[in-house]
């Protein structure tokens, strides 16, 4: 089966663009990305922080049954336009990758259509393809794929 979320990574770069056409309204998609119960549906994760404007956080955790930490990450929005762009960084704690630079760019294809497009950028084109390296394209589009799920109910 063909992956919606592609991924694409130039030879020699430290960027990866990524890019999703969803079946749901502009509105519906930004809201996936800034509102925290929906955040924790789609990305199964807890929402310690969603402060959603300039000069703001953000902060998940995910713990296992016996409540243990096995995922935190963080940032700092930098640039937050509703329904149009998200700018900030993303830092996953205790795993050997320094911070990332994110911008997430909204876009209306149709009435019922949008596109997200990320340009993720990493210190260097080795931190980047150490992310390569992991089941990261099959994760994002799994993600992707969960969040058209969980935003299909708000219809």
């Amino acid at each position: 089966m063909e992956r919606k979320t592609k991924l694409k990574a130039e030879e020699g770069r430290q960027d990866i663009v990524i890019t999703r056409e969803f079946d749901l309204p502009l509105e519906l998609l930004f809201r996936a990305y800034s509102e925290a119960e929906i955040v924790e549906q789609w990305m199964t994760t807890k929402v310690l922080k969603l402060d959603n404007r300039a000069h703001g956080g953000w902060q998940f955790e995910t713990k296992d049954p016996q409540g243990n930490v096995v995922f935190r990450a963080n940032g700092t929005i930098h640039e937050f336009t509703p329904e149009k762009r998200i700018t900030r960084t993303f830092e996953m704690e205790n795993t050997g990758f320094p911070v990332q630079l994110e911008f997430l760019d909204f876009e209306a294809l149709s009435d019922d259509t949008s596109k997200l497009t990320m340009q993720i950028v990493y210190r260097s084109a080795e931190d980047r393809n150490r992310m390569l390296k992991l089941p990261f394209a099959a994760g994002m589009n799994k993600a992707h794929d969960r969040l058209q799920e969980v935003v299909n109910a708000l219809k």
